[in-house]
């Protein structure tokens, strides 16, 4: 579905594209899909000589679940010294937390589609563990301890 838009972008900005087919829940759970992302990237830039790009020049992007995978994998290689650094990350509409849902952003976004908020509750379920039973208590936020909720308050805040 994404080879027309890795096409343009290749040609638009004469970069390559390469595009990862990783798993995907609820077939494959967690770490599935991060595993295959960060398994291609780790071997196109152990491999960048013969794919004939220059290694000050990598960008990991993705979008939705494809932005959290970019999003694990740079952060896992940004303390590697023994491979060239990424230049950048692009994430579009990436899922970054399920922490919770009643952040600003969810809220005022909760109607818009393709993505409602119950989706999101439902994907963020279906990746982690692939039982979307506990959508509702998701959505309520019960689903994170009061000490976990205050730990990462700070990250995770409307303000």
């Amino acid at each position: 579905t994404y080879e027309k838009v890795c096409r343009y972008i290749a040609r638009e900005s004469e970069s390559v594209v390469v595009s990862v087919e990783y798993r995907l829940a609820p077939e494959h759970k967690y770490p599935a899909a991060y595993e295959d992302c960060l398994n291609a990237t780790l071997h196109f830039m152990r491999n960048i000589e013969r794919y004939g790009v220059d290694p000050a020049r990598i960008i990991v992007s993705g979008d939705s679940a494809g932005g959290n995978l970019a999003a694990a994998v740079s952060q896992t290689l940004a303390s590697r010294s023994d491979l060239p650094k990424l230049r950048a990350q692009i994430l579009i509409y990436p899922g970054l937390q399920a922490l919770d849902f009643n952040l600003p952003s969810y809220q005022q976004n909760r109607a818009v589609p393709l993505l409602l908020r119950e989706r999101a509750a439902f994907f963020a379920l279906q990746y982690l563990n692939g039982d979307a039973a506990h959508a509702e208590e998701v959505l309520e936020g019960s689903h994170i301890p009061a000490d976990v909720r205050l730990k990462y308050r700070k990250w995770v805040s409307a303000d």
